[in-house]
């Protein structure tokens, strides 16, 4: 298993500003990746979905903490990447964590060539 970069986000969830759909979009080591606030816990995720691609900053959070897909409607848990609606797909999560100085994303570590 990689280890894991942890890359700090911001200094405080405060700076973190939702889009309309209460997901907060963010760039690290040239990656765009979703968050989200769900049950007072922030999660990552890809920002495309692994079916068409489809923007899942354009999609929306179900009562259940799945994100659905604005394009095929598919559904995925914000907390482990598992396709609940059945299509078989999965969704890359990134664990975040919140320590005393801020909030951190955790990205597997890459050798010289980004393997």
């Amino acid at each position: 298993m990689a280890s894991l970069q942890w890359h700090k986000i911001a200094d405080s969830p405060d700076e973190l500003i939702p889009g309309p759909n209460n997901i907060v979009v963010i760039e690290v080591r040239n990656k765009q990746i979703c968050l989200v606030n769900f049950d007072n816990q922030w999660h990552g995720f890809a920002y495309k979905c692994p079916h068409a691609s489809g923007i899942l900053a354009n999609g929306n959070i179900d009562a259940m903490g799945n994100i659905i897909c604005p394009l095929h409607r598919y559904r995925f848990s914000v907390k482990n990447g598992r396709n609940t609606s059945g299509e078989g797909y999965y969704l890359k999560t990134y664990p975040i964590e919140q320590r005393p100085d801020g909030l951190y994303i955790g990205l597997a570590s890459t050798g010289f060539f980004g393997w």
